[in-house]
């Protein structure tokens, strides 16, 4: 119990401190509520965690963003405004339910160029088309060798906000927490071209600490099941 409430994340001591709140005055209403409350205020301390990663040193390495469950992995034409070119890339949708850890992670080494916000829909993020319809913020990392790698933070069906920590050309360490999303979410990474995944539907990852794909390994062969 002390381990949870120790590594809860800062943004969500606020929401801890209303679900404790209404869990007091329901001691004074309805006892059994109560106790639903003691269970509701634990999940919401749970939910909020942020344990420490341990993140792959080599540099080329592109890591999971988030903690979750790989729902897409398949060539995309990339929105224009994220200036990734007109080319179809290689983009992994990672999906995270309301029992993962929501603190996201910087995939690669580089500098923030640009902090793209889109606001939207709060469909299902499992979905595919939640990619385009729903609320999404879009961070786009220029690596030390060049290549653009992007992490988009995507809305869900319960999450209704979405938290950035870094702003435009801040230097970034791969595995540094750049922001989270509450309550239920997606998050997309686009890989340069050339560059394939190294992960498939199904798998799941750990933010920080999963490889997605290697820079240096460009145009080799691909997991059995993704699509080409």
């Amino acid at each position: 119990m002390q381990k949870i409430f120790e590594c809860v994340h800062p943004e969500g001591w606020r929401f801890v401190g209303i679900f404790a709140t209404t869990t007091f005055l329901l001691y004074f209403i309805l006892l059994p509520l109560f106790w639903v409350g003691v269970i509701l205020t634990l999940w919401c301390a749970y939910f909020f965690r942020d344990p420490k990663r341990i993140t792959p040193t080599d540099p080329d390495l592109v890591v999971s963003p988030a903690d979750g469950k790989v729902v897409i992995v398949k060539k995309m034409l990339p929105p224009a405004e994220l200036g990734l070119g007109a080319e179809e890339l290689y983009r992994i949708s990672i999906f995270l339910n309301v029992f993962d850890v929501h603190i996201n992670r910087v995939p690669v080494a580089g500098v923030v160029k640009s902090i793209l916000y889109h606001p939207g829909k709060f469909l299902n993020a499992s979905l595919d088309k939640a990619s385009d319809d729903n609320e999404r913020n879009a961070v786009v990392i220029e690596t030390e060798k060049g290549p653009k790698v992007c992490v988009i933070q995507i809305a869900g069906l319960i999450a209704r906000r979405i938290v950035t920590f870094v702003k435009q050309e801040d230097h970034m360490k791969p595995g540094e927490r750049f922001g989270l999303i509450r309550f239920g979410s997606r998050a997309d990474v686009y890989l340069p071209k050339g560059v394939t995944p190294k992960v498939m539907v199904g798998q799941y990852m750990i933010g920080g600490e999963s490889i997605l794909a290697n820079l240096s390994d460009t145009d080799s062969e691909l997991p059995v099941g993704i699509e080409q």
